[in-house]
């Protein structure tokens, strides 16, 4: 399977070492797994970050959360969280709120419209995730699974 990444691509020169081979190769596998999501969140007028709020304060609940933890949440850092949520509450999806014991601080939560628009995606997102690994048996997944968890830490 070495060299499919430099075909697919069409490099003809080698990579500068095997961490930017892994690095390109995990980016394109991200960008080709997750491009059935990102079609059925453009239908239903969300970006991905957008949905991935919507997620965190349904998990949430009532109370909701103030922004900065919000973003440590997000699957994908947005530098902008706070023009994103613009958009959600200009769409009626979320809701904001100045917190009532520090003031400085702004709480966003969901709304029944936001809880609803993620009740009638649920099943499609869980068709669209599982659909690009289909063909994966479960213990190459498992093994998948904890070699990206490795590359995340800083641990040997």
């Amino acid at each position: 399977m070495t060299g499919k990444l430099k075909r697919e691509i069409k490099q003809t020169r080698p990579f500068h070492s095997i961490q930017e081979e892994v690095v390109l190769s995990m980016l394109r596998t991200a960008d080709q797994l997750a491009a059935p999501m990102t079609e059925l969140l453009r239908a239903a007028k969300l970006s991905f970050s957008q949905y991935n709020v919507l997620r965190i304060l349904r998990g949430a609940g009532a109370e909701g959360l103030p922004c900065g933890e919000i973003s440590d949440r997000m699957v994908r850092r947005d530098p902008d969280l706070t023009r994103l949520l613009d958009r959600l509450e200009a769409a009626d999806l979320v809701a904001r709120a100045r917190g009532t014991a520090d003031r400085r601080v702004v709480m966003a939560r969901i709304t029944d419209q936001g809880l609803a628009l993620l009740d009638s995606l649920d099943g499609q997102v869980e068709d669209a995730v599982g659909q690009p690994l289909s063909h994966m048996p479960k213990k190459r997944l498992e093994a998948l699974r904890d070699l990206l968890e490795q590359a995340r830490s800083d641990e040997a």
